[in-house]
């Protein structure tokens, strides 16, 4: 009878949590549960007393609608964190939530999944943050790995897979082959920065300001990367910077189109960069096997058939490209010991300098 060792026990006593801690939204993954939590990331915080009065779902719905002593705010920014304190706080909170009515004997071991190329400084804040929260062990894996993971992509095999992560902070572009990133870029251009792009849109043609809330509702009932067979339109209200007295003006899916029309270009000249830096063996197989979407960004009407024009191959989206992330850290806690070499090493367990 084999006994087993201290790994395996600790594992049978403990919670494992994956955590897809994103810009715009932050999913929990409980192993054995799957995914159980996704709250947007955004905290409110009273500014006279310091303390915070909602998180998540709760706290979003105050984006601009609070009284000037309470400041709803995104403690991440572009995917990495601005706000330290306030994302532990977030991250205590979560942990809680999915923990609830649970006893177990240890501390929680926690994979969190963040953008590719980030700095070991911007690594360490994610890692101290999740810890100072609550958690025992922390493992650290690139989103874009994750993203390839939760879609069931063969990564470790000699083939390549490439993967488009479309965020809500940045977009992630990388080419997979054995377990390791063969080719990556990452972007500033994705999810809030399409809602910016409609804000200034609307403002500069109409000389009306609208909300970061009414641009994100724009951009997912009429917004379209490419020509619809009958035209989309939305009313919208907004402030008239001329008066300013509250006005409302009629957009069509040709104005948005106008409006993400740079940042579009951005993502796909990017999308050919990693191609182009891509080896020959594996860019035949992208080629026979595709692109995949994922994230958010994978939902805006037509951007994978443009794409796929722009790039001269299929592009595939899974049934559900906004937990495709959350999906692989859970993957990766159901059998950790396959998945190690694409985790970012902590400090201490990298060898010694000679």
């Amino acid at each position: 009878m084999r006994i087993p060792g201290f790994s395996e026990i600790k594992r049978l006593f403990s919670h494992d949590v994956g955590i897809d801690l994103g810009t715009a939204n932050t999913l929990v993954y409980l192993r054995g549960q799957g995914i159980i939590i996704n709250e947007p990331s955004v905290v409110a915080v009273n500014q006279k007393t310091g303390q915070i009065v909602a998180i998540g779902t709760e706290a979003r719905a105050m984006l601009g609608r609070t009284p000037g002593h309470i400041t709803a705010i995104k403690p991440l920014v572009d995917g990495v964190i601005s706000d330290f304190e306030t994302t532990e706080e977030m991250i205590a909170y979560l942990l809680g939530k999915a923990t609830a009515g649970t006893k177990k004997v240890f501390s929680p071991r926690v994979v969190v999944g963040v953008p590719s190329g980030i700095t070991n400084v911007e690594i360490r804040a994610v890692r101290d943050a999740t810890r100072n929260a609550g958690a025992g062990e922390v493992h650290i894996v690139e989103e874009p790995m994750a993203a390839a993971i939760g879609m069931r992509l063969p990564i470790h095999e000699p083939a390549g897979s490439m993967v488009i992560d479309i965020g809500g902070g940045t977009s992630d572009i990388a080419v997979i082959s054995l377990g390791g990133v063969v080719a990556s870029k990452n972007l500033r251009v994705a999810g809030d920065k399409f809602n910016s792009d409609i804000v200034s849109y609307v403002r500069n043609q109409f000389k009306i300001l609208i909300g970061e809330k009414t641009a994100e509702f724009i951009k997912t009932t009429i917004g379209s990367v490419l020509p619809t067979h009958a035209p989309l339109e939305a009313s919208v209200k907004g402030r008239d910077l001329v008066t300013g007295l509250p006005k409302e003006v009629i957009l069509t899916d040709t104005d948005i189109r106008e409006a993400l029309a740079p940042s579009v270009e951005a993502l796909i000249e990017a999308t050919r960069e990693v191609l182009e830096s891509t080896p020959p063996e594996i860019l035949s197989d992208v080629m026979h096997r595709g692109a995949h979407l994922s994230g958010g960004g994978a939902l805006l009407k037509g951007l994978a058939e443009l794409i796929e024009n722009e790039i001269n191959m299929p592009v595939h989206v899974p049934a559900d490209p906004l937990t495709a992330v959350a999906r692989g850290t859970g993957i990766i806690l159901e059998d950790i010991d396959n998945y190690l070499d694409v985790l970012i090493a902590n400090e201490d367990e990298l060898p010694p300098k000679k």
